[in-house]
């Protein structure tokens, strides 16, 4: 055998001769249920992929329809205030209570108002009732105290501006006033506290 034989038998073989080797011999082993069953997973991979994608699409849309809408809604709150605000004007006005056709301009406008309520009631917005209701920070700010021995304190005794909701969320507070003790039976209540401490004490 010459040299250069024996030089031909002793150089390696390519690095991914073995790699491809394998898969050859991988290839071989393989069934065609077993290649029809691979592929039918990577397909069922695939559909269960895009399928998320869709859904994740149709929630960001959704949610960029929702958003648009519910900042649109709040602005337009402002509609009503001014309404509100228009109507209280007239009442009060001395000049205009002179005006035998007050009443029918108060009324018109009015039917503006209850149009306008019933557009947002079938667009899910609907005013927050809150007179008598426990004070929730959820739903409600508070913007004063008021001394009442009638009400529980904590107890929404004013409304200063209507609160709104759209659906499940909160689209304005109630601006409200909240009871609280007056001075002397909050005093009183003190005093008979202490009464009771020192009772206990003596007891002691």
């Amino acid at each position: 055998m010459s040299k250069s034989d024996k030089k031909k038998e002793e150089m390696p073989l390519p690095e991914n001769h073995d790699q491809k080797a394998k898969e050859s011999n991988q290839d071989l082993k393989d069934s065609p249920e077993d290649k029809l069953k691979s592929t039918e997973e990577k397909l069922l991979r695939t559909l269960a992929e895009m399928e998320n994608q869709r859904r994740r699409f149709e929630k960001e849309r959704e949610e960029a329809f929702e958003f648009g809408g519910f900042n649109f809604a709040r602005e337009s709150l402002s509609l009503i205030d001014n309404i509100d605000r228009a109507i209280q004007s007239f009442k009060n006005d001395e000049k205009l209570k002179k005006n035998a056709d007050l009443d029918k301009i108060i009324a018109g406008i009015e039917i503006v108002k209850k149009d306008l309520i019933s557009i947002f009631k079938k667009n899910g917005i609907e005013s927050i009732n809150c007179i008598n209701e426990k004070f929730d920070p959820n739903f409600h700010q508070a913007m004063l105290e008021i001394e009442n021995s009638n009400k529980e304190p904590g107890t929404v005794v004013q409304e200063i501006q209507k609160g709104y909701m759209m659906k499940d969320r909160l689209l304005r507070p109630s601006l409200v006033g909240v009871a609280k003790i007056k001075k002397e039976e909050k005093a009183s209540k003190i005093t008979k506290d202490d009464q009771k401490n020192d009772v206990k004490e003596q007891k002691k």
